[in-house]
């Protein structure tokens, strides 16, 4: 239980760190004196830095036991905060922002961890639980931001926390991290990771500055044309190499394939919740005609932070469903509830009591999925590929979470009136629709993958295929040694 929650904290880490720099970007730009394209870069160094390190950091952690690794994360996300407290400018706090960066290597390496030291009875709860802080974390964040910088606050007082988060990790990390060697042998294949994060960074790049460059303008569809050249190069080269980054065959098996999926579409889907809820019940109503003209701090509290709680109660019992049930039902159990919840945000949000209960659906959603995914990917590879390979879904999920904020704040952007300067009710509609779809795609998805047959129970290769103790039944992490 312990250990749980030292990875758990860790995690939680990697999340608060995203999430409370983006209800501050404005005060961010107003204390440094900068224009918001160039505040947008504080959230673009930060992902692009986790593109290129995710996972080098997932290997290194099967190679060479994920304790050093985690600690060395947790270090430099710890240096990295301080920076971006004690610095008054934008260059330095790009710098703390690149290495809080490498937090994005804590969950994949917390699943190797949880494979290793649990028991297959108890992994499925453990790692919902874990893996379900990086949709709670995100509340934290925004609530921690919301709570210390309010409208006209200093935006650095919401890194103190983090700050205070990342140290209690490296301390707790430090005492109960088990000294286990690494799974894998071989060495890290550093020109694939060279050439991967460089692929990741030209898409990356446009999905997040696209807003402010232009969707047609020739760097937008440069970087998107170089992506596709330098990504499909990386999987020629991994393909001729012997100790490849990522086993070729891993970015095709149906099994890595599905969970790939749906972690992108459910990145989407979570900042469409955020964004839509925010956009609605920040909008004044006397000017917008829509909205409840809440504050920064009453928007976290009152219509985030109840999806936060439920989703800290509910982790645990996802986890059970997982383990009884197996991970696509629950996957597609969950994503069916987000349908439901976008549904309500996109034509049902004229009360605050609405907003709430649709905000919590949606939360909930992204909560019972990212319990799911990790029991798929440990379904499909062996243990010495569980850091690289839960790698990859992180990235795919920040590739979906780029997307929804950039597609939310397009669409924002495109229905502003005239008259009043500010969006129309349409544009939390769209919003709404966007996580609906996201929401829709990862119920095929995992439709799809229930349709398969009985592909259903292949373990990972090599792996001995066995049921979970006592359930009697085929289980997502069956075939874990």
């Amino acid at each position: 239980m312990v250990l749980v929650v030292a990875l758990s904290l860790g995690v939680t880490t990697l999340a608060l760190l995203q999430s409370l720099v983006v209800p501050a970007l404005g005060r961010i730009e107003d204390q440094l004196g900068i224009s918001p394209s160039a505040a947008g870069w504080v959230l673009t160094a930060n992902l692009l830095a986790a593109a290129v390190l995710t996972p080098v950091l997932g290997r290194l952690g099967d190679l060479r036991g994920e304790r050093p690794v985690i600690l060395a994360i947790l270090a430099v996300v710890s240096l990295g905060t301080l920076l971006a407290i004690v610095t008054e400018s934008l260059p330095l706090l790009l710098v703390a922002r690149v290495l809080q960066g490498a937090s994005y290597g804590l969950f994949p390496l917390s699943i190797s961890v949880l494979r290793r030291e649990l028991p297959k009875t108890r992994l499925s709860v453990a790692m919902a639980v874990v893996s379900s802080t990086l949709a709670v974390g995100g509340v934290v964040g925004l609530v921690a931001t919301g709570l210390l910088t309010g409208d006209d606050g200093d935006y650095r007082h919401a890194f103190w926390v983090g700050l205070a988060v990342t140290l209690a990790s490296l301390a707790l990390s430090a005492w109960l991290l088990p000294h286990s060697p690494g799974t894998a042998s071989g060495r890290i294949d550093w020109w694939g990771a060279a050439v991967l994060g460089l692929g990741l960074v030209l898409l990356l790049l446009p999905l997040s500055q696209g807003p402010t460059w232009g969707w047609a303008s020739p760097g937008t569809i440069g970087c998107l044309a170089g992506s596709v050249v330098v990504l499909a190069g990386w999987v020629v080269l991994q393909r001729r190499t012997a100790q490849p980054l990522v086993r070729p065959s891993m970015l095709t098996d149906r099994r890595t394939v599905v969970p790939n999926l749906a972690g992108l579409m459910t990145g989407i889907a979570l900042f469409a919740s955020f964004l839509a809820v925010l956009q609605h019940v920040q909008s004044p109503p006397e000017i917008t005609g829509y909205g409840f003209g809440a504050t920064v701090l009453e928007s976290a509290v009152v219509y985030l932070l109840p999806g936060g709680i439920a989703g800290i109660v509910v982790a645990p019992f996802a986890g059970r469903l997982v383990g009884r049930f197996g991970a696509l039902p629950t996957l597609m159990a969950g994503a069916a509830m987000g349908v439901v919840g976008f549904g309500m945000l996109a034509g049902l949000r004229a009360e605050p009591w609405q907003v709430i209960v649709a905000g919590l659906l949606t939360q909930l959603s992204v909560t019972i999925a990212y319990a799911s995914l990790p029991a798929l990917v440990v379904q499909a590879v062996h243990e010495d590929e569980t850091g690289v390979a839960n790698a990859v879904n992180s990235i795919a999920r920040a590739v979906g979470q780029a997307l929804g904020s950039t597609v939310a704040v397009t669409l924002i952007a495109a229905t502003l009136d005239p008259g009043t300067g500010l969006p129309r009710a349409i544009a939390v509609t769209l919003v709404a629709l966007v996580g609906a779809v996201a929401s829709a795609v990862v119920v095929a998805v995992a439709v799809l993958g229930l349709r398969s047959g009985p592909g259903r129970r292949q373990g990972p290769p090599a792996d001995v295929e066995e049921t979970t103790a006592g359930a009697g039944e085929w289980s997502p992490v069956s075939g874990l040694r």
